[in-house]
């Protein structure tokens, strides 16, 4: 079956075997893909909404995998069970994300692995889940049409980092590909745009905004 870029980079950081929670599934397609590929020994296809769980349903029936794809109405880590390893949150705001497993510290003591995609504020997302005791493992990043978004991996452990590896992706960082300089590029233009129609009295995100242009410009 075919699934979009981004979904599918998703899952080929997921490891082998593993037992997956797809926290806002919409169609299920990830969990359908990886099931499909004899990647995953089970998968269950959450979300907040019975829109999107209706078309998961549908989507599961379709191929036949009832057994291997359950389906969990409920919010974030709620439909948490303890048989998942890991968890996958796609396409959603970085601080909606970190909101997820914020509030959930017992759950996320017993997950090994965490993969995200988040939309925005991914400096937050990067310190958020290494200051509960996980380390950037792996991540990518993926265009579909102009829009480049990031997938960082995280697993069960402690590194330490500095303000340009939360900023950067301290592994996309020591890749710098052409999708790296591209994204920074973008990233760059639309600091400079804001500093610029910034009113004066707002001088700690000017501030802010100067040191952000001036790391990206180094970089890049």
């Amino acid at each position: 079956m075919k699934i979009n870029e981004r979904l599918k980079k998703v899952g080929d950081l997921v490891d082998t075997n593993s037992s997956i929670l797809d926290i806002g599934c919409d169609h299920a397609l990830l969990d359908i893909y990886l099931v499909k590929e004899d990647k995953i020994k089970k998968a269950v296809a959450s979300d907040i909404k019975e829109g999107p769980l209706k078309n998961a349903k549908e989507n599961i029936k379709k191929y036949k995998l009832e057994k291997k794809i359950d389906i969990k109405l409920g919010n974030g880590l709620d439909t948490y069970t303890d048989d998942i390893d890991t968890v996958v949150v796609s396409g959603m705001g970085g601080r909606t994300i970190i909101g997820i497993f914020k509030y959930k510290p017992k759950i996320v003591k017993k997950i090994d692995t965490i993969i995200v995609s988040p939309n925005n504020y991914q400096e937050d997302v990067r310190r958020f889940f290494t200051s509960i005791g996980f380390y950037i493992d792996k991540e990518e990043l993926v265009k579909e049409g102009k829009i480049i978004y990031q997938i960082i991996k995280l697993k069960r452990g402690k590194k330490k980092y500095k303000k340009k590896d939360y900023f950067f992706g301290p592994i996309l960082l020591e890749n710098k590909n052409n999708l790296f300089i591209e994204y920074y590029k973008r990233e760059l233009k639309s600091r400079e745009i804001i500093l610029d129609i910034l009113p004066k009295n707002h001088r700690l995100r000017k501030h802010k905004l100067k040191k952000e242009i001036k790391m990206i410009r180094e970089v890049i």
